[in-house]
Formats: C-alpha cells, structure tokens, sequence
C-alpha cells in the first residue's frame, strides 16, 4: 500500500468521527424509536435498513444493542468501515456487486450473535433508492424483521454523486425515523416481499420528513 493510501486511510475516519460528532453536537435532533425499542427491549434483534445518501450520520441515531454494517468491499468501503468502527459499530465486508454471495452467508452466520444488522440496499452503486433483492433474502434466511431507518435534516449539501450523498449543515433541525417492522411470511413471494420492503422505507422517509414540516422546517 501506498503510503499516501495508508495516510489517507488513517487520518480521513478520524476527521469523519469528529465532523459528524460536531454536527450532531448542533443539531435540534428527534429520535423516533418506538418500533425497534419495543424488540429490542424483548431481547431480539433486527436488520436495519437505510438509503445510502443518509449514511453519514445514522450512527447517531442508532439506540440498539449493537450492530455489524454491510460495507462495500471497495477502497472507498474500506474508508466508511473505518469511520464506522470509530464509532463502536462492526463492519462486513461485500456488496451486491463485489462479494454479495459471501457477504450474504457472513450476516447469516453474524445473525446468530444478539446483534443488529444494518445495510444499504440501494448501495454500493444504486439505483438511488431502490431496494435489490439482497435484504429480502436475508430476512427470509434469518427470521429477523426489516426496520426501515429515515435521516431528514432541514439544512444540508447534496454532492453531485450517484445517491446524491447528504451532508446536514451545522444548526439543522433533523429527525431519525424507524419505520413499522416487516417480516417474510410463509410462502411469501421475494419479489412482493422485497416490493413491501421499498414502500415501507419510502414511506417511513415520507413520515420523517412531515415531522420536520410539522415543526415548521422542510427537508432538503
């Protein structure tokens, strides 16, 4: 490795750790939490799911147990698993690109520990917003129920790439959102459950974002 790589790999998630701990330090944040905590609170867990554009900050949402994230196996992922273990959360590496199959059977295997799950199922490369059939699957293998995350922030920067990336600006009102539990029946076709997936977390962002508007902001 190169050592201008090995800098950058160093020094970048401590920078990401201390940006995102000063904007949450701003921020007039709502944590709605109430579908996820009455599981946790029975000793279960759950697979998280959230849109990659609102990766940045959604450690700062999470209230569980504790949980391992889906990051891409890519240089870049590489970058994010760092940031993320910074702040107390384990990473697996893979994608649906890029190592999806072993990625798979590893969070199969992980679901045997108390531990949540969380991935991004638009990521790495989209579609932006669209779920693929990954998370459905894995749902199906474990038992664990779906809960959709939401990130809305009054104020921010989209950057010009794929997911169009949120960064919330200093002194925003913002919002985490969990959404109703989902989970595989029986004889369930994937293409429904994954569908029930995507209207799920479309409308938990919708439900985010009026409580924003509810208080008087609106969602960038």
């Amino acid at each position: 490795m190169k050592f201008a790589d090995r800098l950058l790999l160093g020094l970048a998630p401590l920078l990401a750790k201390g940006v995102i701990g000063a904007l949450a330090l701003t921020h007039k944040s709502a944590i709605l939490d109430e579908h996820p905590m009455a599981i946790w609170q029975k000793g279960r867990n759950v697979i998280l799911v959230f849109w990659h554009d609102q990766l940045l900050m959604m450690g700062k949402g999470y209230r569980g147990p504790g949980a391992k994230v889906l990051i891409s196996a890519s240089k870049d992922g590489e970058l994010i698993a760092r940031a993320i273990g910074l702040q107390g959360f384990g990473a697996i590496r893979g994608s649906s690109t890029r190592g999806g199959s072993a990625a798979l059977r590893e969070m199969v295997v992980q679901a045997r520990d108390p531990i949540d799950l969380a991935l991004t199922p638009d990521g790495p490369q989209g579609p932006r917003r669209q779920v693929k059939e990954g998370v459905a699957a894995l749902a199906r293998l474990t038992g664990r129920p779906v809960v959709p995350l939401a990130f809305a922030t009054s104020r921010g920067h989209r950057f010009a790439s794929w997911d169009r990336f949120l960064l919330p600006y200093p002194w925003a009102h913002t919002v985490f959102r969990y959404g109703e539990p989902m989970v595989w029946q029986a004889g369930e076709d994937a293409e429904v459950f994954r569908q029930r997936i995507q209207a799920g977390m479309d409308e938990n962002l919708r439900q985010a974002e009026l409580f924003l508007e509810s208080h008087g902001v609106h969602a960038v």
